[in-house]
């Protein structure tokens, strides 16, 4: 690689963080490693957002922004991020968040010591803005491990470990050249956009090293796109989209040779769960409305239900399939909604009943 290109491509979405950007930007421009490039997407804001971040760019021509409409969601500004990066690396970055002191030379020590894995997965500092609390750092590896992963063996270890497929983008730095030869974009206009991305790369990734490193300085606060989130399912429309995409990516995946079919079983687990959980389990049926669940639903399987039957195969319990009949005749036949509502009470109801007898 060009020794005049950056080493780091550092990609942040922002609109309406005003009280948060210039701290996220200093944190980027005071670091001591000089190897890098800032690509800021601005999406319509109703305060000063753009007008600070274009000082930014008149102090330092490393910095460079681009504009774009209101989309509520991050997707658009890291795609077109994505296609202007030029560094090696790429670092997802929020507006509202930084960057640790010194980080950048850390990271670029500790990835030129084992250059040229896909995914360098790293640790995050959480704060908690409503509490006033740090939370407890966030790393999906165990601490001990210093080897390396194949992208499926990866995806094994992150589930055996912390039981989530699908880590945030912001805890990881991606080989640019990974990213465009997969086509590694979000999803535009989709929230939660890590839970449909992280489990595709992490997948396709043929190296993966976890670094341990905490870099990042996570926000939780009021504002963001999750807290701010009011009425109930309002991610509905977003979660039937991400579901529905991962249900597809492992239909193409897992007709490969070697395909590990514990994989298959993890997302299961994880997939077919949130299915269940999100529709159907008792406080969501009695709070969100059914024509809403009904849309959605048919949203998810918009292209029918062959993913999901292929998926649900791998659930070694018999009960999950039980679950899914009933789901399929809530969609596919109006007269039997309130038999499939009453039924997945009764489940959960006894599975937590169950809970508790195996705790006593």
């Amino acid at each position: 690689m060009s020794s005049n290109l950056p080493f780091f491509s550092i990609i942040i979405p922002c609109c309406d963080v005003e009280p948060y950007v210039r701290e996220c930007l200093d944190s980027v421009l005071n670091q001591p490693f000089t190897g890098w490039e800032c690509i800021i997407g601005i999406e319509t804001s109703k305060d000063k957002t753009e007008e600070i971040v274009h000082e930014y760019e008149t102090k330092d021509p490393r910095f460079r922004a681009f504009t774009g409409p209101r989309s509520g969601s991050c997707s658009a500004s890291r795609n077109t991020g994505i296609d202007m990066a030029t560094g090696e690396y790429v670092i997802f970055l929020d507006g509202d968040d930084t960057i640790t002191e010194d980080s950048l030379q850390r990271l670029h020590d500790k990835i030129a010591s084992r250059p040229e894995a896909d995914i360098y997965p790293c640790a995050m500092l959480v704060h908690n803005d409503m509490t006033n609390k740090d939370e407890p750092i966030r790393d999906n590896y165990p601490v001990d491990f210093n080897g390396e992963l194949t992208g499926p063996e990866a995806t094994v270890m992150v589930y055996r470990y912390h039981q989530n497929p699908c880590p945030m983008l912001q805890l990881s730095v991606f080989r640019r050249e990974f990213l465009l030869a997969n086509d590694l974009k979000c999803i535009h206009g989709l929230r939660r956009q890590d839970s449909e991305f992280s489990p595709r790369a992490l997948y396709l990734a043929k190296r993966v090293i976890p670094l341990h490193e905490p870099f990042y300085r996570y926000r939780i606060q009021s504002a963001s796109v999750g807290s701010a989130a009011r009425g109930a399912g309002y991610f509905h429309r977003d979660w039937a989209v991400i579901l529905r995409s991962l249900l597809a990516f492992h239909a193409k995946v897992s007709v490969e040779p070697d395909f590990n079919t514990q994989i298959s079983q993890h997302w299961a687990r994880q997939w077919i769960q949130l299915i269940f959980f999100f529709w159907f389990f008792p406080k969501n049926i009695d709070k969100i409305p059914r024509a809403l669940r009904v849309e959605t639903l048919e949203l998810l399987f918009a292209n029918g239900f062959n993913d999901f039957n292929l998926l649900i195969t791998a659930m070694p319990q018999k009960t999950k399939r039980v679950l899914a009949w009933w789901m399929r005749q809530f969609i596919r036949h109006p007269s039997m909604r309130t038999f499939s509502e009453w039924f997945f009470k009764c489940y959960f109801f006894l599975a937590g009943f169950r809970r508790k007898e195996e705790k006593a």
